[in-house]
């Protein structure tokens, strides 16, 4: 049943695989003209494995590595542990998706450090769009710098208490 049946191509064990297999079954009937055309392109020729030189994060429900993935930004961080901790759960929960979203935030502010990190000062004003912002809702950027800077000046505040 396990990692054998995955091998051989039998889903049978997984609860629903297979459910819209029977034409009789399909909700559209007898709205849809069936004509199986749309049929053709499922089999095909699986692309070459690509070369796996990096930690390659993958769903709990894929038996394999995608034959062809993203290498520009491998986990690193504070974020790649949060990414990390997403893949460790099913893509149909709220833990997995909420997790890697929270990690693209954490990671938008890791690249801040870092190019600070490397001498570069960032535009954030428009790498951010404030500037379009700033012309069509100057009440919401302005709530949104004011925000941003209590809870920075906090921060700051709470680490220069704790020395």
């Amino acid at each position: 049943m396990g990692v054998p049946a995955l091998k051989t191509g039998d889903y049978s064990h997984i609860k629903g695989w297979g459910i819209d297999a029977d034409p009789k079954n399909d909700p559209t009937y007898p709205l849809k003209n069936r004509t199986n055309e749309e049929h053709k392109g499922y089999n095909w020729e699986r692309p070459k494995q690509q070369l796996v030189n990096m930690e390659v994060l993958r769903s709990i429900e894929r038996p394999n590595i995608s034959a062809v993935f993203g290498t520009s930004m491998p986990p690193t961080g504070l974020s790649g542990k949060l990414r990390r901790f997403a893949f460790q759960f099913s893509e149909n929960t709220y833990t997995h998706w909420l997790t890697l979203i929270f990690a693209d935030r954490v990671n938008e502010y890791e690249g801040i450090v870092d190019d600070l990190k490397n001498g570069y000062i960032p535009n954030i004003f428009a790498e951010k769009g404030w500037k379009a912002e700033w012309r069509l809702k100057p009440e919401r950027l302005a709530i949104k710098i004011g925000t941003t800077a209590a809870i920075i000046s906090a921060v700051i505040t709470i680490m220069a208490r704790k020395k």
